[in-house]
Order: C-alpha cells, then sequence, then structure tokens
C-alpha cells in the first residue's frame, strides 16, 4: 500500500473521530497518530487533507450535496460522507492528483471501510462531478 493511501486512510480515521466525538472531543492530529500505528511518512499528506477539507468543509459539502441526488449529507455513512469529502478536495484543490486517481482512492478505500454498495455510491458521485468539472460545467470551487 502506498504512502498517500494510508495518508488518506488515517485522514479519514481522523475526520471519523471528529465526527463522532465533536471537536470537543477532538485530539491533536498529532496525539491522535502517537494512539495508532501510523507510518510517519504519511503524516504529512494526512495533515494536508485534513487541513484541506476542514478550511473547505462548506464548499466541498456543497458539491457533494449538488451531486448526490436523493441523497442529504446527514443520511450517508460517517465513513462515505468523510471519504466523498477527502476525494472531492483532492479533484477540486489538489492539482498534483489526476481525476482518476482520486476516484479510485475514494472507491477501494470505500470497500476496505464501508459497505459493500458504498463503492459504486462513491464512484457515481465522483463521477458525475469529474465529468462535469472536465466538459466546464461544475462551478469553479477553487475560488471557493
Amino acid at each position: 500500500m502506498g504512502t498517500r493511501r494510508k495518508s488518506r486512510e488515517l485522514a479519514l480515521q481522523a475526520l471519523y473521530q471528529e465526527e463522532l466525538a465533536g471537536r470537543a472531543g477532538l485530539l491533536d492530529f498529532e496525539e491522535f497518530c502517537t494512539h495508532f500505528q501510523v507510518a510517519k511518512k504519511a503524516i504529512p499528506y494526512a495533515r494536508n487533507l485534513l487541513q484541506g477539507v476542514q478550511d473547505k468543509k462548506d464548499a466541498i459539502n456543497r458539491l457533494i450535496s449538488r451531486y448526490a441526488e436523493n441523497w442529504r449529507l446527514e443520511r450517508m455513512s460517517v465513513i462515505d460522507r468523510n471519504i466523498l469529502r477527502l476525494a472531492v478536495f483532492e479533484l477540486h484543490y489538489q492539482d498534483d492528483v489526476p481525476t482518476n486517481v482520486a476516484i479510485n482512492e475514494a472507491v477501494e478505500i470505500a470497500k476496505r471501510f464501508s459497505t459493500d454498495d458504498s463503492g459504486p455510491f462513491i464512484n457515481g458521485i465522483l463521477d458525475g462531478m469529474a465529468k462535469d468539472q472536465a466538459s466546464g460545467v461544475a462551478d469553479n470551487s477553487k475560488k471557493a
């Protein structure tokens, strides 16, 4: 498993903890890493993902809501919602992550951490978003 995959999984675990424990129960990310066996090389990119998702959360949530037909964010599982947030951050705000990599990574992480239905669900949302982005239909969320 590559370092970036480990980073994405680490970021997902931290986002999951944040959502379940709330900001008051959230461990500092460095402290969080000391409680788990974490590959040291994975920490910088995981930190980047976490900070990016937190900084752009409203814009990311709007994009997910726009493409998740008939699904409100609150109805999605905590894992699926946060996998989508990470992938949308990479799709819209990380110039060094190819679209197909962001989508494939999200689907693979969903297969590992979520349900059998999560991979196709996440793929459908991200694929629709990526197609619109490629055709220029999607809003330019990088300015958000």
